[in-house]
């Protein structure tokens, strides 16, 4: 999730008549309707409008597909008796039909999820072919071991696919998040059933057509739209799925880690929410950490979990970090998300926009001071004015919770003791940025951030070899590199005494 700008110059225009194909529930490489009869509408964020509507799936639906996907992962099935390296083709052959199809998908991105198209082209659908090949090449390579003991016998270690795996996706990044899920499941030869959020389920099944065109066996990938708390709760309670990875609020968080507790204690890894500190030295470049904590936290209209939405500035340089910082603000162009020249889309929904405005309205209230910004813009579509408040203090709602909006919130400190203090004074630990040209201050700082990741003279990305995931409760597990395949596996021991009369 780079939060570089792309450049518009080599890129196609969108797809502004494309016709959404794909709007029912995937379920054994075949498309069904509801069992309940019940759909739900689609909206597009920046028009208000209705795109279509999309089958709802439910408790009934999530049986089924859960019942497809345990049959495809039973003993004997195409799936399970697979070579190892067949998976990997697949996953490329996957990868392959997501680079033919980057247009229609990152139009629908930018449609459905208010993504700006050039992100969407250029970023989204682009590194989701590069982590399912990343993944495609681990496929033949997950090995045991031989375990020194003693010479009476043979004992090994085998890494076996968990099982049947409910991923239940975020609206803020649909693709890439549904591939970081489906990639390190699907190299593992686990099955998976998937839950798309209910603002964006668009691309997800566009996915799905492409899962079974790439010839995945029926009942290795399921999909199933449908609202957290029926669809989503009836994948994280249900009795016969193995392991659930969710990324989301940390709300939904504790939701999903309840249910699977109640039920069948079922694996569970969490990516969530982040408050995430990003400090800048007096001696750090200006230019570069400006820019890169505007991105940090204006990026997607603010809608990322790693947000830098914590920003500590040193003393001696935060008038004049404040000042660029406003002036950067103030440059954006807002408008459709398929347009050109548009620098800033819509929030997803009616419900985040509203979240986002009585922030930056307790903002005001308690005392911060509004340097530009602080409203809605236009007279159609969820959108907010880029904003930007100084003379910031910790107490204050918008330093301590997730805005996940266009905010920018700077707050002043004096000595490296004091910011590592403030800077881990949260629930959440995601992530964390830090700027200076000194290196044993860098060190001192990554060392003592209780974050999962950190940055230093940037913010933001990283490429598929990199673990990614949280502290705290920013969640459990990571995602990601090759500690992203250890959350797919279960290690069984195996034990074998040698007959003696070969001794």
């Amino acid at each position: 999730m780079s939060s570089a700008n792309p450049a518009e110059g080599n890129m196609p225009a969108p797809l502004t008549n494309l016709k959404i194909q794909y709007a029912k529930i995937f379920i054994n490489n075949e498309w069904h309707n509801s069992v309940s009869g019940k759909k739900f509408p689609v909206i597009n964020p920046a028009t208000e409008e209705k795109i279509c509507d999309v089958e709802e799936g439910d408790k009934a639906d999530v049986d089924k597909a859960v019942k497809a996907a345990r049959e495809a992962f039973q003993m004997g099935s195409p799936w399970r008796t697979m070579d190892a390296s067949q998976r990997g083709r697949l996953l490329n052959k996957l990868a392959d039909l997501i680079e033919r199809d980057r247009l229609p998908l990152a139009t629908i991105e930018a449609l459905n999820g208010g993504k700006l198209f050039p992100h969407a082209y250029m970023m989204d659908v682009s590194i989701s072919p590069v982590i399912l090949r990343y993944y495609a090449s681990w496929a033949d390579k997950i090995q045991g071991r031989t375990i020194p003991v003693d010479g009476k016998f043979f004992s090994y270690t085998r890494h076996e696919p968990v099982g049947v795996c409910g991923q239940i996706l975020p609206w803020n990044f649909p693709l890439v998040m549904a591939i970081w899920k489906i990639a390190p499941a699907l190299c593992c030869g686990n099955t998976v059933v998937i839950k798309p959020a209910e603002q964006t389920p668009l691309s997800a099944l566009y996915l799905a057509s492409l899962v079974k065109e790439a010839g995945f066996p029926p009942g290795v990938v399921n999909i199933v739209p449908g609202y957290g708390p029926t669809a989503g709760a009836a994948i994280s309670s249900h009795m016969d799925v193995d392991k659930v990875a969710f990324t989301g609020s940390t709300e939904v968080g504790l939701l999903i880690k309840q249910a699977a507790g109640k039920s069948n204690l079922k694996r569970v890894t969490l990516e969530l929410g982040g408050k995430s500190p990003c400090i800048v030295f007096a001696d750090a470049d200006l230019d570069t950490a400006v820019e890169a904590a505007h991105q940090g936290v204006f990026f997607h209209q603010g809608q990322c979990c790693i947000a830098a939405s914590r920003l500590f500035v040193e003393e001696s340089i935060y008038d004049e970090f404040v000042q660029r910082s406003v002036e950067r603000a103030k440059k954006y162009t807002l408008g459709n998300p398929l347009n050109p020249g548009v620098q800033q889309g819509p929030q997803i929904d009616k419900e985040q926009y509203n979240k986002i405005l009585d922030l930056i309205e307790s903002g005001k209230k308690q005392g911060a001071k509004l340097e530009c910004g602080g409203g809605p813009w236009g007279d159609k579509g969820f959108f907010i004015q880029p904003t930007v408040f100084s003379n910031v203090t910790d107490e204050m709602r918008i330093a301590k919770e997730e805005i996940f909006g266009p905010v920018q919130q700077i707050m002043k400190f004096k000595t490296i003791d004091e910011v590592i203090r403030r800077a881990n004074n949260t629930h959440y630990g995601l992530a964390a940025g830090v700027f200076t040209k000194d290196l044993d201050k860098a060190l001192t700082i990554s060392s003592a951030l209780q974050a999962g990741v950190v940055w230093v003279n940037c913010y933001g990305g990283g490429p598929p070899q990199a673990p990614f995931g949280g502290f705290k409760m920013s969640g459990n597990g990571r995602e990601m590199g090759e500690y992203g395949l250890h959350e797919y596996t279960e290690v069984k021991t195996v034990t074998i005494k040698i007959s003696e009369k070969n001794s």
